[in-house]
């Protein structure tokens, strides 16, 4: 097992395609095998990808019976920010320098008229779906977020804690709320008793 898996810490740092996501997934699994009662720490470096990747990685993260703290750092985009969104609430973190994007899905479709008919249909599917995800964890409408992934929308740190997304952000000395908290988050950590030093961040108990 390598170090970082030692210290229960997944890391996403490329493109999501299925390799990636079988790797994600059984080390999400082996580590709460492992040891259920400890966090996962995932970090997120990603521009996006596929979207039944991701889908496989999401259903996982919501699956395994441990607490899993998302940290974004670089970009969160496209798909991505459904996989950091999907962490345990109130353990979903970025890094101050972060830009979290959501989106709708991208397709296109050709063939005979019947073949696009299926394939408008499936996109269409795959929308109202990530809809549905987006608004469950970010307490936002379904109409809001409909409205918002219309086009790309990018967000600092803080757009993204207000958004819902996130839930605090770390920077060198602690992990920032952002206080007010969005009300329909409900945080699981004490953030005044984890501004004790920046070396208390990486520890097991900390996201």
């Amino acid at each position: 097992m390598g170090l970082l898996l030692r210290e229960r810490i997944v890391f996403l740092g490329n493109s999501i395609d299925d390799f990636v996501a079988d790797a994600i997934i059984s080390q999400l699994l082996l580590l709460d095998a492992q040891d259920p009662t400890k966090d996962i720490r995932l970090f997120i470096n990603c521009p996006g990808g596929s979207l039944s990747a991701t889908m496989a990685i999401y259903d996982v993260v919501q699956l395994v019976r441990a607490d899993v703290s998302t940290v974004a750092l670089g970009i969160a985009a496209s798909t991505a920010s459904i996989i950091l969104g999907g962490g345990t609430k109130g353990k979903r973190l970025a890094m101050p320098n972060t830009r979290v994007m959501i989106h709708q899905p991208l397709g296109g479709a050709s063939g005979q008229a019947i073949d696009v008919e299926i394939q408008a249909r499936e996109i269409m599917h795959n929308k109202n779906n990530i809809i549905r995800i987006v608004a469950g964890f970010t307490g936002r409408t379904i109409e809001q977020v409909q409205k918002d992934i219309d086009r790309d929308r990018y967000m600092s740190p803080i757009e993204a804690v207000e958004y819902g997304i996130i839930d605090g952000v770390i920077d060198r000395d602690s992990i920032i709320p952002l206080a007010p908290v969005p009300e329909r988050v409900t945080p699981t950590l004490n953030y005044e008793d984890m501004r004790k030093g920046s070396n208390e961040i990486l520890e097991s108990r900390c996201p």
